[in-house]
């Protein structure tokens, strides 16, 4: 087997809802049951500003390596913590039940216990505590008041009756703190300033991160609906999820020409505009979005919507320095 296979296959969960026998999924190691917990195709939201912020701050000459690192750490371990949060309040809360369509969730596959999900959670946010404490003291307030604000809103997500998720304002949510909060913290760590391009530029990855929440949501309708989660495509319908997931993709990539020509009064790049070439490669996802109603069937599109928002923040990164 080749070694791009062996790696899919540790990267992809076995269907668990198919299961007859509990007790075969004793046979999972447990490396590969965290593994899928952290949810690898999701890591995309986490990385893609980190890498527009530190491109931006390598153009602006005020790249520093040590802070580009901690914060590409601490934004990885929060998006950990938030997709193992989220496995332990969704079983809780009976929001993931057998009927599941969507990727593996290993405390409802009985594959974690809850309680130890739970620790597991408060240990990967005292990790990017951690990696945020240099950060903090280079930073000051300003960074401790972004790291506290990022922890709290990625436990308020799903947490309980009035959670983001439940009151339809996850995606508010994630376009904040995906997008200009991680973008405009990552460059203002290494420049110890806050030009408006950067918070602009943070759209692109917000939208987009955006985009992975709809296809979630348009998935799930039908569950979430019965959960009572009243997330924005079950209060206005899949059309209205399907649309603006084209109008995320679409206007992502749109930002980054309007960066790229200097239109917000700042100055042109224009090879920032790079990631309008994603253009054909969004067609397709937003076109199967809109005519496949089987859930099963729109997994891939997590996977496809995260290729983008890391495709888009490389040639954005990429371009806005030559």
């Amino acid at each position: 087997m080749r070694l791009y296979e062996r790696s899919f296959c540790l990267l992809q969960p076995p269907d668990y809802s198919l299961m007859n026998d509990p007790t075969d999924a004793q046979d999972v190691s447990q490396a590969r049951v965290w593994l899928w917990a952290a949810r690898p195709k999701t890591l995309g939201a986490a990385v893609a500003p980190v890498l527009v912020g530190t491109g931006m701050a390598l153009e602006a000459g005020a790249w520093h390596l040590l802070s580009a690192l901690l914060a590409l750490a601490g934004a990885v371990l929060i998006q950990v913590g938030v997709n193992y949060h989220n496995d332990y309040a969704d079983y809780v809360q009976g929001a993931d039940t057998q009927e599941r369509v969507g990727p593996l969730r290993v405390t409802q596959a009985g594959l974690v216990a809850p309680q130890t999900m739970r620790r597991a959670t408060i240990l990967v946010f005292g990790l990017a505590v951690m990696a945020g404490l240099y950060l903090i003291a280079r930073g000051g307030w300003p960074i401790l008041a972004v790291g506290v604000a990022s922890i709290g809103a990625a436990i308020w997500y799903t947490a309980g009756r009035y959670s983001l998720a439940a009151l339809g304002l996850a995606d508010v949510f994630v376009f904040v703190f995906f997008g200009p909060v991680a973008v405009g913290g990552t460059y203002y760590v290494q420049a110890l300033s806050l030009p408006t391009e950067v918070l602009l530029a943070g759209g692109g990855p917000g939208l987009l991160s955006i985009g992975i929440l709809l296809v979630n949501n348009v998935r799930d309708v039908a569950e979430d609906r019965r959960a009572g989660k009243r997330t924005l495509v079950v209060r206005f319908g899949r059309r209205f999820g399907v649309a603006a997931y084209g109008a995320c993709l679409v206007g992502a990539l749109l930002l980054a020409g309007l960066l790229a020509a200097g239109l917000f009064g700042t100055t042109p790049h224009p090879w920032a505009a790079l990631p309008l070439g994603l253009l054909p490669l969004a067609i397709g996802p937003i076109r199967r979005l809109s005519e496949t109603t089987d859930p099963e069937k729109l997994n891939p599109l997590l996977g496809a919507t995260g290729r983008i928002l890391v495709l888009w923040a490389l040639l954005f990164a990429v371009g806005w320095n030559l």
